[in-house]
């Protein structure tokens, strides 16, 4: 599978509600570099972290658009999150269901035909603003 394939299957598997099938898709030594936290290595934490967000967040993302350069190594995403904020997740403002529309990116590193490194951006501020915070 090619990187860009590698990705949209990621992101078809996400929006899907499939994370065991997006953790099929990373290396075992991945690195998740996240907007706003600590660097998560390994599936384990990922796995954790996946869970934590499917308690606390529905979200479908539109608007895909994936890049990738021509080694195969390194690719990028760029999308739409469209979300529901559940359950109020600590150190953030109280969820009542509130929803969000926000534009989002990741980068990506691939090895061995796996995602080994995960890093997402987007705008803290302006999902607080969102939520009412």
């Amino acid at each position: 599978m090619d990187s860009k394939a590698l990705i949209a299957a990621y992101y078809e598997a996400f929006n899907a509600g499939q994370t065991d099938r997006m953790l099929e898709m990373l290396h075992d030594d991945v690195e998740h570099h996240v907007n706003e936290g600590d660097i998560r290595k390994g599936k384990d934490l990922f796995a954790q972290f996946n869970r934590h967000m499917t308690e606390t967040y529905k979200e479908n993302l539109t608007d895909m658009v994936i890049f990738a350069n021509e080694a195969g190594d390194r690719a990028a995403a760029e999308f739409i999150v469209n979300g529901t904020y559940l359950k109020t997740d600590e150190g953030l403002p109280e969820a009542n269901g509130q929803t969000y529309r926000l534009p989002a990116g990741a980068f990506f590193a691939i090895r061995d035909g796996k995602i080994a490194r995960v890093t997402t951006y987007y705008n803290l501020t302006d999902w607080m603003a969102q939520v009412g915070a």
